[in-house]
């Protein structure tokens, strides 16, 4: 849903004298501004979101977890199947595996998930006290942020479409690395 406020003179005139908002004017002195806008709205996100997950995860009766910890651990209880480190790692789109191999370990150790074996692979699933954990975060999540999301009037499909577009740039932005990487 657009911003209605956005579209009269005085949100376009503020708009014209502010410009992008960025966090490093020098990166949105080239040819495409709106990228350093994305970039530092995409940087609060990640820093909100984190906090996020930490606050809805200690509400829901499990503190001390990191933003990994809590991806690594709804990413397991996903649909109830056994994970492999490679999957997760996949899925959630980490190069480094020993960072969420660290994440399993915590959560092998707090009970929330256990190890198995499939094959010569190891595998990674939810305990009972982690699907519960994983519903009790949803359970806050849904009173405390999807509410409020909602009350902001925004269309869903927009949401989507918006997603979309992140996961989109995302694909950009790990080809960019390949190329950087070999330079």
């Amino acid at each position: 849903m657009q911003d209605p406020d956005a579209t009269t003179p005085d949100a376009k005139l503020a708009a014209s004298l502010l410009g992008p908002i960025v966090s490093s004017g020098h990166l949105a002195s080239g040819a495409m501004p709106a990228l350093s806008e994305f970039e530092f709205a995409l940087s609060m996100t990640v820093h909100a979101f984190h906090r996020w997950m930490l606050r809805g995860m200690t509400a829901a009766g499990i503190p001390d977890l990191t933003p990994m910890d809590v991806l690594v651990l709804h990413n397991v209880n996903h649909r109830g199947k056994p994970k492999r480190l490679a999957d997760i790692c996949l899925i959630l789109n980490i190069e480094d595996t020993h960072v969420v191999n660290y994440a399993l370990k915590k959560l092998e150790r707090l009970g929330l998930i256990k190890g198995g074996r499939k094959g010569k692979e190891k595998t990674a699933s939810v305990t009972p006290a982690g699907e519960e954990a994983c519903r009790r975060y949803a359970q806050v999540r849904e009173q405390l942020l999807v509410k409020s999301v909602l009350a902001t009037g925004i269309d869903p499909a927009r949401l989507s479409e918006i997603a979309a577009v992140m996961r989109s740039l995302s694909g950009q932005y790990d080809q960019a690395t390949r190329a950087a990487a070999s330079l």
